[in-house]
C-alpha cells in the first residue's frame, strides 16, 4: 500500500480529534465518578453489567475508526473490549474496577484515548502527586530504579529491549558485573521477557505497534499507578546478557526520580553543530564549519508555534539562509497542530494537505453548540493550539452546514476537507502555495514511532508530496 493511500486513510479519523477531548471527559466522568449508586463499594455485578454495555454501545457508536489502523493491528475493537466485560462485572474494589476500565479504553488502540481521574471518583493506594485527568504521567513522586532501557528496532517483527542509562553510582547498587549500555534485557522479576510484556500490554495506550514498543521500555524500571500495585515487589530484578551472551542478573532499589544522577547516555546531540537559541517549539542548530544547512531540533507543534515561527523566519532573513537546506529532526516530537502553516515556511513547493472527517453520532451536536459558543468567545483551538488562519469562520460553516446535513441523512462520517479547516476552506482542492517568505533549499525529516500525531500528519504531507527526504 503506497504511502499516500495510507495517509489519506489515517487522516480520516483525524477531524474527529477535535472532538476527542469532549468525548473522553463524557466517558470518564460516566465511567469513574460512578455516582453513588455505581461506586465499587456498593455497585452490584448488575450494575457493572450495565456500565460495561453502555461503553460498548456508545464506543461503536461514536468513535471514528481507522480501518487501515485496525487491519496492521489485526485489531477487532469489539472483540477487544469484550474480553473484559466479565472482568469488569467482576471487579468489586476501586482499583479492580479502575484498571479493568483502563484495558477496556486501552482496547481501542488509540493513543489519544484515556481514562483519567476525577474528584469523587475511584481512589487507588498509589497515586501520591498524581493529578486528576492526568494518568497515566511520569512525576518526581514516582519511584524509579536506577536504570533505563530503550527498543532495538533494527530488525522488523525482532525488536528487543537493551539497556540505555544506569546512575553515575551504579556501582552503588550491583555487585561484580556492571550492566552496560546494550546489555539485553532478557527477563523481570523472573518472568520472561515476552510474558511480561504480553502481561503489561493491556495496560499502555498506544495506537501502533511501533508506538507501543516506543513507550514499553519505558515503564519497566518505574514504580507507579500505570499499573495495579500487585505487579510490584519490594525491589526489581533484571535478568541480563552481556553482548557476548553471557547471562547475569541484578536487583535494584526503587528510588524517588529526582535523586537519580544519571550519566546521561543517549540524550540528543548533533556533533558538528551549536545551538543558536530555543524555542517551545523547537532549538536552532547551526554547522560550526558554516555550511549552509540548519537544522531544527523539534518539540512539537504546540501554543507558541506562530511567534516561534516568525522569529525563525526574521533570524533566516536576516542572516541570509533562506537558500539554506533544513533537517527538521523530529524523532522526539509531540503532536499539536498547523502543520501546513510549518511546511509553508520551510519549503518552496505547494504541497496537498491531508483531508479528514467527522464521525457523526448522538454528541455530535452538542458539540457543535460549544463550538459554536467558543467561536463566539474567539477560542476555537485544539488543546493548547490555535486551529485556523480565520478565526474559526470556515470551520463553523462546515459544522452548522454540511455537518449538520450529513446528520440528518443518517451518514456514519461527514464530507472529506481539508484537514481541520484549520488553513483551507471546505470548498478547495487542499493545495497550499508556501508563505511569502519561506525558505528555498532542500529539505531533510527525521523521525521515529515516538512522534505525536501532527507529526505523522506532517511527515504524510512531506512524503505524498515529494517536498522532502524523510527517514524513519
Amino acid at each position: 500500500m503506497n504511502s499516500k493511500t495510507d495517509s489519506s486513510a489515517k487522516s480520516l479519523i483525524c477531524i474527529q480529534n477535535i472532538i476527542l477531548r469532549f468525548f473522553v471527559i463524557f466517558v470518564s466522568i460516566f465511567s469513574l465518578t460512578l455516582t453513588p449508586w455505581l461506586a465499587a463499594d456498593t455497585s452490584t455485578p448488575e450494575d457493572r453489567a450495565a456500565l460495561f454495555d453502555y461503553i460498548l454501545a456508545k464506543t461503536l457508536e461514536r468513535e471514528a475508526f481507522s480501518p487501515i489502523k485496525n487491519q496492521k493491528l489485526n485489531l477487532d475493537v469489539k472483540k477487544e473490549m469484550l474480553r473484559y466485560r466479565d472482568e469488569l462485572i467482576a471487579a468489586d474494589t476501586d482499583e479492580k474496577l479502575f484498571y479493568t476500565l483502563v484495558k477496556i479504553s486501552n482496547a481501542r488502540k488509540d493513543r489519544h484515548l484515556k481514562v483519567g481521574f476525577v474528584k469523587g471518583g475511584l481512589v487507588l493506594t498509589h497515586t501520591d502527586g498524581v493529578e486528576l485527568d492526568n494518568y497515566p504521567v511520569l512525576s518526581a513522586s514516582m519511584l524509579h530504579a536506577p536504570i533505563r532501557f530503550e527498543t532495538d528496532f533494527g530488525t522488523p517483527g525482532q525488536y528487543f529491549v537493551f539497556v540505555s542509562d544506569y546512575p553515575k553510582n551504579i556501582a552503588d547498587f550491583v555487585g561484580k558485573i556492571k550492566p552496560e549500555v546494550g546489555d539485553k534485557l532478557l527477563a523481570v522479576n523472573g518472568q520472561a521477557i515476552d510474558e511480561y510484556r504480553k502481561k503489561v500490554e493491556p495496560y499502555y495506550r498506544y495506537s501502533t505497534i511501533e508506538g507501543f514498543w516506543m513507550k514499553f521500555p519505558f515503564w519497566i524500571p518505574q514504580k507507579s499507578y500505570q499499573f495495579p500495585l500487585s505487579f510490584f515487589r519490594e525491589n526489581i530484578t533484571f535478568l541480563l546478557e552481556k553482548l557476548d551472551g553471557k547471562p547475569y542478573e541484578i536487583t535494584l532499589p526503587y528510588l524517588p526520580l529526582d535523586t537519580i544522577n544519571w550519566e546521561g547516555f543517549g540524550e540528543k546531540q548533533y556533533p558538528g553543530f551549536k545551538l543558536v537559541y530555543s524555542t517551545q517549539t523547537y532549538n536552532l542548530y547551526r554547522p560550526s564549519d558554516r555550511k549552509p544547512v540548519i537544522l531544527l531540533d523539534w518539540h512539537g507543534f504546540k501554543d507558541t508555534l506562530i511567534v516561534d515561527m516568525d522569529r525563525l523566519m526574521e533570524y533566516a532573513a536576516q542572516n541570509k539562509l533562506l537558500d539554506h537546506d533544513i533537517i527538521f529532526a523530529g524523532t522526539h516530537s509531540r503532536g499539536g497542530s498547523r502543520g501546513a502553516y510549518v511546511l509553508s515556511l520551510l519549503s518552496p513547493k505547494p504541497f496537498k494537505t491531508t483531508l479528514g472527517n467527522l464521525r457523526l453520532s448522538d454528541i455530535i451536536p452538542g458539540f457543535i453548540k460549544k463550538m459554536r459558543k467558543r467561536y463566539k468567545q474567539k477560542k476555537i483551538a485544539n488543546g493548547e493550539v490555535r486551529e485556523e488562519i480565520d478565526k474559526g469562520t470556515w470551520l463553523m460553516n462546515w459544522l452548522e452546514n454540511d455537518v449538520i446535513l450529513g446528520i440528518k441523512a443518517g451518514q456514519a462520517y461527514s464530507n472529506n476537507v481539508p484537514f481541520k479547516l484549520a488553513h483551507l476552506p471546505k470548498w478547495s482542492d487542499g493545495i497550499m502555495k508556501p508563505a511569502k517568505v519561506h525558505f528555498r533549499g532542500r529539505l531533510v525529516c527525521w523521525f521515529s514511532p515516538y512522534g505525536g500525531s501532527h507529526l505523522d500528519q506532517f511527515n504524510a504531507m512531506v512524503a505524498d508530496n515529494k517536498i522532502g527526504y524523510t527517514m524513519g
